[in-house]
């Protein structure tokens, strides 16, 4: 293993290891996502095949792939939205057998409750945990707060624009302190502006809460921006995972190991 490769293992390793504390003041761990074997997707409709896949806690994976290659398809089964037709998909260990709270999904378009105010659907997934009326909408404003719409907290979604929808849905599926956020392209409908903007608000929200992230998108520039690691999806199968170098560093996009990394995935995807 590289020397950097070693010190991303670290860094994943002592984040997932310490119960760190999110600004809304609730533990966070990471958590090991596996996948054995496993054949994906609906019983008359295969989508990928034997995938053996191990996410260790803390980490950040990309997944990239063309369309229809299963990407969707994969976090859904990952989600517990979606059974494996076989094989082993597990959570620490532990079968996947259906959703769960410490596993929060986060779709492209944003999902939040539109007679709901924005403090109030992040207030949401804590009142469902049973967090007391006062304490769940004192972390929602802390949440939304740092996701810079303390100004917002009153507003409908309609009344805000895309990119401010998605920081919402990003601070109402972090609030709860999640083991695992699933993200299923959830910036591929913003202009490349904001789209940065929000990858970079991302990375910012996250350190400190040990989650481990499965991030799928179709765009390669922003896997090897957000990912520690990306798996290339095609033609029903998992293609590769490589280490990404220097991960979340803008600086890095154009240094020789990331350009390298960047022709060779295009290549294997065909794309």
């Amino acid at each position: 293993m590289s020397t950097s490769s070693e010190t991303r293992e670290t860094t994943r390793t002592d984040t997932a290891d310490a119960a760190t504390t999110t600004a809304t003041g609730t533990a966070a761990r990471g958590t090991r996502l596996t996948l054995r074997a496993a054949t994906l997707g609906r019983p008359d409709a295969a989508a990928l095949a034997d995938v053996d896949l191990d996410v260790p806690p803390g980490e950040i994976l990309t997944v990239v792939g063309p369309s229809g290659c299963g990407k969707s398809t994969l976090l859904r089964t990952l989600a517990g939205l979606l059974p494996a037709l076989s094989g082993a998909v597990e959570q620490d260990g532990r079968p996947i057998g259906g959703p769960a709270a410490d596993r929060a999904l986060v779709f492209q378009e944003d999902a939040l409750l539109p007679w709901r105010t924005l403090l109030a659907n992040i207030e949401l997934p804590l009142a469902i945990q049973g967090s007391p009326r006062a304490e769940r909408r004192k972390q929602a404003a802390a949440w939304l707060e740092r996701v810079g719409l303390a100004d917002r907290a009153r507003q409908l979604p309609h009344r805000v624009s895309g990119g401010q929808r998605q920081r919402a849905q990003l601070a109402r599926a972090l609030a709860a302190g999640p083991r695992a956020v699933l993200m299923d392209e959830p910036f591929g409908a913003l202009d490349a502006q904001t789209r940065a903007g929000m990858q970079d608000l991302l990375v910012e929200v996250l350190h400190g809460t040990g989650a481990t992230v499965v991030f799928v998108t179709h765009d390669v520039d922003e896997a090897l921006f957000l990912g520690d690691r990306v798996a290339l999806l095609g033609a029903g199968r998992l293609v590769a995972v490589r280490d990404v170098p220097r991960p979340r560093d803008r600086a890095a996009h154009d240094a020789p190991a990331r350009v390298t990394l960047r022709r060779d995935v295009l290549t294997s995807l065909s794309i």
